[in-house]
């Protein structure tokens, strides 16, 4: 098995049928299986895809369990070579899919690598690329919302001037799209560790390659369309920034010494309500 695709659904039927429209073509000379797990849809995606795409593995759990957690029931049935996490508002072009994983094949260095994601009009997407990893300075600028003030104060975190055209050694990629060795996952025994309910997840699995002495890598030779997160803009500010910030705590505890996850502790807070007050004043 050359490839296992993996998506995570959460009642995001208009995209993620229109994404399984488009993976026929995209996996086009590869042997592949195609893994849905749902974390408790009410939207009747489910229902359709099973009467539609007979031929994708549908494992439904009764809840939502998190993004990394759902991600990782499927990681224990793939058999590729290669594991693709692919978000449901994502759109596959033809054939790019064997082009990327025939890359991997000639980069055996190489643990995880996404791709050029684009928007619908195919204008390199700003918010899906690449990211440095987490300091406690940038976190907290986040936290007490900075940026507002400051607007260049991340512009190192998030690769400011990043050249899309060029192929490159990044910190971390965005688990929209992450292309990843079985063998890694196999030897960290996830795809995603589930101390995460979302968030970070991805920052942390490719620092786990860097540690396990693989590269990750961003390169433009493919191209996918990522309308970047539709499912999250329906939920609620207050709820996003309360998983936010308990992912951030969890990443920094684990990679951080004891003092900075302990300043991100303290500065959680704070950062709660802060999108309260916010929120309060938008109603």
């Amino acid at each position: 098995m050359d490839l296992s695709i993996i998506t995570v659904n959460t009642n995001d039927k208009e995209k993620i049928l229109e994404q399984l429209k488009s993976v026929p073509a995209g996996v086009e000379g590869l042997v592949y299986e195609y893994f849905v797990t749902d974390n408790g849809s009410t939207d009747s995606s489910i229902e359709i895809i099973k009467n539609q795409y007979p031929e994708v593995k549908v494992i439904a759990n009764k809840k939502n369990i998190g993004f990394g957690a759902a991600n990782n029931v499927a990681i224990k049935q793939a058999t590729g070579e290669f594991v693709l996490f692919l978000n449901p508002d994502m759109r596959l072009e033809a054939r790019s899919l064997k082009k990327i994983v025939d890359w991997m094949r000639t980069r055996a260095e190489v643990g995880v690598v996404s791709c050029k994601l684009i928007d619908e009009d195919g204008k390199f997407n700003e918010n899906a690329k690449p990211r440095r990893f987490p300091t406690l300075l940038d976190q907290v600028a986040i936290l007490l919302k900075l940026p507002h003030l400051f607007p260049k104060i991340l512009d190192h975190y998030l690769y400011k001037g990043f050249d899309s055209e060029q192929e490159q050694e990044v910190d971390s990629v965005r688990g929209s799209f992450m292309l990843i060795r079985k063998e890694l996952t196999n030897k960290l025994g996830w795809g995603f560790d589930p101390r995460y309910f979302i968030w970070f997840e991805d920052v942390d699995t490719c620092r786990e390659a860097w540690a396990n002495g693989y590269k990750v890598m961003y390169t433009p030779i493919i191209s996918c369309v990522d309308y970047v997160g539709q499912n999250f803009k329906r939920l609620p500010s207050l709820l996003k920034q309360k998983w936010f910030t308990a992912s951030m705590v969890k990443y920094f505890r684990k990679w951080e010494p004891w003092y900075k996850w302990l300043v991100i502790a303290i500065l959680r807070p704070v950062a709660i309500g802060l999108v309260w007050v916010e929120s309060k004043f938008k109603n």
